[in-house]
């Protein structure tokens, strides 16, 4: 039975549901759900009551989102956001039969929703979701076993515990790293904390490679076209790579007329490129 000053404040709670506190919300939202039963969903009156609800504990999505307030680069705002999705699923499963405290309720379901949330979006580098949740059980048997070995343990010893194969293991170690990212235009600091680089002047190099496979494909048909002593000097200098004086002795002239030669192929050789850039 509902007492006067009960029944007074599930009426301020129904006039300004935000002004409740949380002790108040325990208090009267028996009756909200109750009020919930007996209207038809999709109603206006329906719909009020239910946000009533929501407003009501919304201190409940607060608690479990300070919760997470320290895990990962998210604001507080979101989480409350996505907190308050698992609040509202909770209403919309409450059964009041059960018998049970709606805030034993919908803790669960809050801290779940949040959880998922991090699951979902906190990665650098998507990766499938057995593996993000075995990183999880990774991160937990790592720390028992260094516990109670008093070292780091090897990936057998991990393998073991978490019951996987020591290759799954590795998998795992692995797709961890995707966790978090660093910008490539990140500054790092020197020893003498003065000197200052970006972190991609440590990772990788121009590789001018691509570039001589894109003259080579623009020079095969021009090769093609020389005749067979043009194309015999041009293998002679640039492959074999020969003095232009053994290329001389070799097919039997000075080396002065070898240089004229080169000279006229590799012009002819430019000339080709560039009509075809």
């Amino acid at each position: 039975m509902i007492t006067v000053a009960a029944d007074e404040l599930a009426e301020r709670a129904y006039a300004e549901p935000s002004s409740v506190a949380p002790r108040g919300a325990r208090e009267v939202g028996t009756e909200f759900f109750d009020r919930l039963t007996r209207l038809e969903e999709g109603t206006r009156e329906y719909q009020y009551v239910r946000n009533c609800l929501i407003e009501m504990n919304l201190s409940l999505v607060q608690y479990a989102a300070s919760r997470f307030k320290r895990r990962g680069q998210q604001e507080m705002e979101d989480l409350v956001q996505v907190g308050t999705i698992g609040l509202i699923k909770a209403i919309d499963r409450f059964d009041l039969s059960r018998e049970v405290e709606f805030s034993t309720f919908a803790i669960p379901c809050i801290t779940g929703e949040i959880r998922r949330f991090f699951r979902d979006t906190s990665w650098a580098v998507h990766v499938p979701r057995r593996l993000q949740e075995a990183r999880l059980e990774l991160s937990k048997a790592t720390e028992e076993l260094s516990t109670r070995l008093g070292r780091s343990p090897s990936t057998v010893e991990l393998a073991e515990l978490m019951q996987l194969e020591p290759s799954e293991v590795a998998q795992v170690r692995v797709a961890s790293n995707g966790y978090n990212a660093a910008s490539l235009d990140a500054a790092l600091t020197g020893a003498d904390d003065e000197s200052h680089s970006a972190l991609a002047d440590f990772l990788g190099f121009e590789d001018h490679s691509y570039e001589l496979i894109d003259i080579f494909h623009s020079l095969a048909p021009l090769i093609a076209e020389l005749d067979e002593r043009e194309r015999r000097i041009i293998h002679l200098r640039f492959v074999e790579e020969w003095t232009q004086q053994q290329i001389g002795e070799q097919l039997g002239c000075s080396q002065m007329h070898v240089s004229r030669l080169l000279s006229r192929v590799v012009g002819k050789l430019r000339a080709g490129l560039l009509a075809a850039a």
